[in-house]
């Protein structure tokens, strides 16, 4: 991807998404309407009516059909691959934007050329006052690989009351919804298709800060998320692509030094995660080990890559699980994220 390529494409990665497509394309479009911005839809093997929908209803929205479900993954490495752009909006197709929700992430691309990805605020749809899961006020990981964000630590979600309104570095940015920056993107390989689903954007963030740039976050955009809109979160499945993909991001990305002895422990604190899950009734147990399994296979394909030589910054330096189950810290203080480990 050459540096020459100008204007954005705004990228929806859609699976049998038509109902949310009729919901939320619309503001899309409406919102979107700047010189040198697209919209693509790109159909990662849709059984729906989804393509058919979007030619009657929405004809200058550029369709990329896939043959298949590649999932979050593979679906935009593929789709990405065929857009010719500087800067890729990676948007889920079950989230509302807002009026002047583009230019602030836009411009904070334009003022860094060291910053690899920018997302806005991301609050819920269905409770508009509060933050949304996937992402916040920003993206951050704690030493032992366990991710959180300003504004939602584990099932615990803040109200926006205005506490994040500043603009800062962060460690990930949200797949839901962000932009990256197109050359930056491809350098680094893209999202790793092993991961299929989750974690793949923590990855390509702690893989771009490894190689020096930076991930940022502004208050100044704001968008609505509907959240589960590719796997409701109480999926088996994406129970299992939790657990093996954190893994799999660890060991790709943890400094050689400390890799075996943070992902013994992990596995460790998994492991009870599952125990205490099958005490609540539950089968988390035997989805752990099963993504233990995979991960042990899977982990072969990575032995030859080089390891970093030491953690990038924003990683959280203590454990953020002992804090908020031990400690009931709900809300961790912002001043002491920014860290090297």
């Amino acid at each position: 991807m050459s540096a020459k390529n100008k204007g954005t494409a705004i990228v929806i990665l859609n699976w049998n998404g038509c109902h949310y497509l009729k919901r939320f394309l619309p503001s899309v479009e409406a919102y979107s309407q700047l010189p040198e911005v697209s919209v693509v839809v790109a159909d990662n093997g849709s059984t729906d009516e989804s393509i058919a929908w979007l030619r009657e209803n929405h004809p200058s929205v550029r369709i990329i059909a896939l043959d298949g479900n590649y999932g979050f993954a593979g679906g935009y490495n593929r789709a990405l691959r065929q857009v010719d752009a500087r800067y890729y909006v990676l948007l889920n197709s079950d989230v509302e934007v807002t009026a002047g929700w583009l230019p602030p992430l836009i411009a904070m691309m334009e003022k860094d050329e060291n910053t690899a990805a920018c997302m806005p605020k991301i609050k819920s749809e269905s409770f508009r006052d509060s933050f949304e899961y996937a992402g916040a006020a920003g993206g951050f990981m704690d030493r032992y690989g366990y991710t959180f964000c300003r504004g939602r630590l584990f099932d615990t979600l803040e109200k926006d009351n205005g506490q994040y309104d500043s603009e800062t570095e962060i460690f990930w940015a949200a797949g839901a919804c962000c932009i990256v920056r197109a050359s930056l993107f491809h350098d680094v390989g893209g999202f790793d298709d092993a991961f299929f689903a989750h974690m793949e954007e923590v990855d390509l963030c702690w893989r771009w800060k490894n190689a020096g740039y930076s991930i940022r976050y502004t208050p100044d955009a704001a968008v609505y998320h509907v959240g589960g809109g590719m796997l409701p979160q109480n999926s088996p499945f994406k129970t299992f692509l939790n657990y093996r993909n954190n893994l799999l991001m660890m060991y790709k990305n943890l400094p050689r030094r400390c890799r075996c002895r943070r992902l013994l422990l992990r596995r460790l604190l998994d492991c009870l995660s599952g125990i205490r899950g099958l005490l609540s009734g539950t089968s988390v147990l035997k989805t752990v080990l099963k993504a233990h399994r995979d991960f042990r296979k899977m982990k072969r394909a990575y032995q030859g890559m080089k390891a970093p030589e030491d953690f990038p910054s924003c990683v959280y330096p203590k454990s953020i699980v002992y804090q908020y189950f031990v400690k009931r810290e709900t809300v961790i203080d912002p001043s002491k994220l920014c860290l090297h480990d």
